[in-house]
């Protein structure tokens, strides 16, 4: 897959259309979900400051010597934030496919704020838990901060919009995403110095568990790969000054599997093409409140057809999701 065929959305011209317009880049956007769920969202009014921010001190982390990396480590198996050091992670264990651990370490954290009121436990101890911030660089928590709000924000303009491709009011999802529990997580992939394991990859071949993912990857880098609807791994191409936007298993499950939550990977590529070069992404996880409920939407239900889901609260399905992949 090329730059020129991955697709490509105008959120900002979405966002200043008018109803008809609106209506008709909303079933654009719809085609796109029902075959691969994944495209390019530009003109999508993140501060490049912001982003340039975030990127240079997640960098400047991973530069840092391994003990001090350890530092910001999660505590025990299981936590969701904090540093989370090289093979210690196999995605493709989610699809219950084992698999050598993934060549990567990274640094996760989660929402910025407790809802008023949240007394759930195991809400509380999971994805509201505390972010093991680590002591250096400067500057790298507020960075995060921004750069997570800012993300906040753009992850539910894109509901709009997907509310809009599914003739749903615009607003529709707002109410269930107004306390997300979303997470972040700065990815890297070091400089190889020696062939991986048999079958070891940068990202094993895994389905993302929310409603979507929004990913900075490196620009120019390769290795991001999906399956497309004729069964074949293709490479999703950066696209410059443009986020990456996938739909996951649990817009998915909403949708009744109307859009499709694509099996993706991160590759080595040949060596002599960079496959041992260090690569660099961000991906925000977005995910509906804890206490959401997530319900085959009514729209997505042809003329006597049945929901093939039961429905499920949104934080304990990716509890159970997360803990299957850390070992």
């Amino acid at each position: 897959m090329q730059a020129s065929t991955f697709p490509v959305f105008d959120l900002g011209r979405f966002e200043k259309a008018g109803p008809g317009e609106k209506k008709a880049l909303g079933a654009e956007v719809d085609r796109i979900c029902r075959t691969t769920g994944f495209l390019a969202i530009t003109n999508h009014g993140v501060p490049q400051p912001v982003i340039d921010a975030a990127w240079s001190k997640a960098r400047a982390f991973f530069d840092l010597p391994a003990e001090e990396k350890e530092r910001a480590k999660a505590p025990y198996k299981g936590y969701p934030y904090g540093y989370l050091g090289p093979e210690l992670e196999a995605l493709a264990r989610s699809r219950n496919i084992d698999s050598p651990p993934d060549l990567k370490e990274s640094f996760n954290g989660g929402p910025l704020r407790v809802p008023e009121g949240m007394n759930d436990p195991e809400a509380l101890a999971f994805c509201y838990a505390e972010t093991i911030w680590p002591e250096a660089p400067d500057g790298f928590v507020a960075a995060w901060r921004d750069y997570y709000a800012a993300l906040e924000d753009l992850a539910m303009r894109v509901m709009r919009l997907f509310a809009t491709a599914l003739e749903l009011p615009e607003t529709y999802f707002d109410r269930f995403i107004d306390a997300p529990i979303s997470a972040l997580r700065a990815l890297n992939y070091p400089e190889q110095h020696v062939p991986p394991k048999p079958g070891q990859i940068r990202a094993g071949a895994h389905t993302d568990y929310g409603s979507l993912t929004i990913l900075l990857p490196q620009a120019g880098s390769r290795g991001l790969e999906i399956i497309t609807p004729d069964g074949a791994w293709t490479p999703v191409p950066p696209i410059p000054g443009a986020f990456v936007i996938n739909i996951g298993d649990l817009m998915a499950r909403w949708t009744n599997d109307r859009w499709v939550s694509t099996v993706h990977r991160v590759v080595n590529p040949p060596a002599d093409e960079g496959g041992m070069d260090r690569r660099q992404s961000m991906a925000f996880f977005h995910q509906p409140n804890w206490d959401a409920e997530i319900v085959v939407l009514d729209a997505c239900l042809g003329a006597g057809e049945t929901p093939r889901y039961e429905p499920v609260r949104s934080g304990p399905y990716l509890m159970g999701k997360f803990k299957a992949t850390t070992r």
